[in-house]
């Protein structure tokens, strides 16, 4: 099995189509199973699509997906290349002025199910600091819950990391194998705080785990959230891919850091293959 993550900074970034071709192309190459994207956003103002197709999935019944939504964009632009995806979509709140910003899961296998969880004390469209979690689960791994999630900092005084991770285990269901996957903001090179907080409530870092890996580094230079905080000479180790049991990792890479792949994001994404 093979998954992947990534913060796409979608239609923030300059030069996003040209982007948003190369990732395509990427994920055409790589086909990952299940996708966890972050900070997935479409512009407020844009046209509704009114005639959404069978592979989208909806995760809430209010959501309008406007035309260009990465999530839509990404999935009918792999379809145009005979890979079908299916996917699901939430908005969290308002971003950069024009737009809806929320997260995304893509999988090759149809969606058997959607979980949504409001992990923030806060839960406001117009309140930056709104976080909720999506879940699904897939056809051909009913067992397995596969989560995308973008976390506040542990030092947010307002919304601090402890407290969003509580109500995420406080939701967890133990009778799956669980995955959690995307930008959890806790750096893994940082001790006492989110990272081991994680590790020490049993959940298992496939980077960790992995056979093969490479420098694992996902953000290389200051960005939106890390101004002020811990940047590192040699860069954080903030997206990761989690799950709640022991599993055989074969590898862990990053793509999309100018290195492995062309940079799409102020973060890159991470690919990890692991056993079934």
């Amino acid at each position: 099995m093979k998954l992947l993550t990534l913060n796409t900074h979608s239609l923030v970034e300059e030069h996003y189509h040209q982007k948003l071709d190369y990732f395509v192309q990427t994920i055409a190459r790589e086909k990952p199973d299940v996708m966890a994207l972050q900070e997935v956003n479409q512009t407020r103002m844009e046209k509704q699509v009114t005639n959404l197709p069978d592979s989208y999935i909806p995760c809430n019944c209010q959501e309008v997906i406007r035309r260009d939504n990465h999530a839509y964009r990404a999935s009918e632009m792999l379809c145009a290349r005979g890979l079908k995806y299916y996917w699901t979509w939430l908005c969290l709140k308002g971003a950069y002025e024009w737009y809806d910003e929320g997260i995304a899961l893509m999988s090759i296998s149809r969606i058997l199910e959607t979980k949504v969880v409001l992990v923030s004390d806060v839960d406001d469209y117009n309140q930056w600091k709104t976080r909720k979690i999506i879940g699904i689960r897939t056809e051909a791994r009913p067992e397995d819950w596969f989560y995308s999630v973008h976390y506040g900092w542990w030092n947010d005084g307002e919304e601090p990391f402890r407290r969003q991770w509580k109500k995420t285990a406080m939701h967890m269901d133990k009778g799956f194998r669980t995955w959690l996957m995307g930008d959890f903001n806790s750096p893994a090179q940082v001790r006492g705080e989110g990272y081991d907080l994680i590790r020490n409530d049993g959940w298992h870092d496939t980077y960790t785990l992995a056979e093969e890996k490479d420098g694992g580094i996902t953000v290389g230079t200051v960005i939106d959230g890390w101004r002020d905080r811990l940047v590192g000479e040699e860069g954080l180790r903030i997206d990761q891919i989690w799950c709640s049991q022991i599993v055989r990792t074969a590898s862990s890479r990053v793509i999309f850091n100018g290195v492995n792949g062309t940079q799409v994001s102020d973060h890159y994404g991470v690919v990890v293959c692991c056993e079934d």
